[in-house]
C-alpha cells in the first residue's frame, strides 16, 4: 500500500545511524507518513557488515531502535525523544548489503513519560528480514546530552531522490 510522506525528519552531523558526515554511518533518511508510521530507508555498505554481503545484527538493531524511538517524533508537536529503556530484537532473514531497504517504526503505547514501539526492517520485496520492539522513556533532548543545533547540524536535508510516497506491505 503506498502512503503520502507528510515530513522528512532532521539528520545530524555524526550520529551512527542518521549522521550525514560519519564516515562509517548509515546515513540513514526519515519520513514521516500521513499513516502515523515513521520509515527510515537506508543502504548497508561493506563496512556494516557481520558476514559478507550481509548487514551485521547489531547495526539492525540499532536501525530499528532509532527508527522506532524517532517514531515519537512524528506523534508529538513538542520535541520529546525516545530514550531506550528496553529493546527485543527478532532475526528472520538475512539483511543484504548494497540494497536500498526501509525501515518501518510506529508507536503502540503511550501513557505520561512512557511509551512503547515496534518496527521491521523490510527487504526490497516487501518480506520483514528483522522485527523489533522496545519501550521507551519521553525526555525533552536537554535532558538528554548537551546538544548543540548548529554544531550537531541538527536540520532536514533535502535530496532529489525524496520520496512524495512509500509503498509499505
Amino acid at each position: 500500500m503506498e502512503h503520502r510522506v507528510k515530513r522528512k525528519q532532521h539528520n545530524s552531523r555524526m550520529c551512527l545511524v542518521c549522521g550525514l558526515k560519519n564516515g562509517l554511518g548509515l546515513h540513514a533518511s526519515f519520513y514521516e507518513l500521513e499513516s502515523g508510521e515513521l520509515v527510515a530507508i537506508f543502504s548497508g555498505r561493506e563496512e556494516h557488515q557481520s558476514y559478507p554481503g550481509r548487514l551485521h545484527g547489531g547495526i539492525s538493531a540499532a536501525l530499528l531502535d532509532e527508527t522506532i524511538g524517532r517514531a515519537i517524533l512524528h506523534a508529538h508537536a513538542t520535541d520529546f525523544w525516545g530514550v531506550t529503556l528496553e529493546f527485543t530484537t527478532k532475526f528472520r532473514r538475512p539483511v543484504p548489503l548494497g540494497v536500498e531497504l526501509r525501515v518501518v517504526g510506529r508507536i503502540t503505547k503511550e501513557s505520561g513519560r512512557l511509551f512503547e514501539g515496534t518496527g521491521e526492517i523490510l527487504l526490497p520485496d516487501g518480506e520483514v528480514a528483522v522485527s523489533g520492539s522496545g519501550r521507551y522513556m519521553k525526555l525533552p533532548l536537554e535532558k538528554i546530552a548537551d546538544f548543540d543545533v548548529e554544531a550537531q547540524e541538527w536540520r532536514v536535508v533535502t535530496a532529489a531522490g525524496d520520496p512524495d510516497a512509500i509503498s509499505l506491505p
